[in-house]
């Protein structure tokens, strides 16, 4: 459970507008706190399995979450993910460069491919 303080400094900081205390941002940055906390609990009290049932549950409802908002807009989700410090981040970035790059590969070898056709032609 989150304290009332640090609850109201993540809603400040995720919010979109001044009465902002339910858009998917700021769910996302309070699980991501809220799974934090179980984490380190988890890692004192080993055999706490109720709490770790609650942490599966959340870090599935912040997956829920994620996919959503990556979906509805995909600008909010990678400034979330960003903010956040989350793996998928890295994954997506890692993910996007590997496609330009082998996009940039394929307009290289049809570039070539029409070259050697002109060759061939004349």
């Amino acid at each position: 459970m989150l304290d009332k303080k640090i609850k109201e400094k993540i809603i400040k900081k995720f919010q979109e507008h001044a009465n902002d205390t339910g858009s998917p941002q700021v769910q996302i940055a309070i699980l991501s706190e809220e799974i934090k906390q179980l984490t380190k609990h988890l890692q004192e009290h080993r055999k706490d399995f109720s709490s770790r049932r609650g942490l599966l549950k959340k870090v599935s409802e912040r997956r829920k979450l994620l996919k959503y908002l990556q979906k509805e807009n995909e600008k909010a989700f990678m400034d979330v993910a960003d903010k956040l410090k989350l793996k998928i981040a890295k994954k997506m970035e890692a993910d996007k460069e590997r496609e330009d790059a082998l996009a940039k590969l394929a307009e290289e070898g049809a570039a070539e491919d029409e070259a050697m056709r002109a060759e061939i032609a004349e």
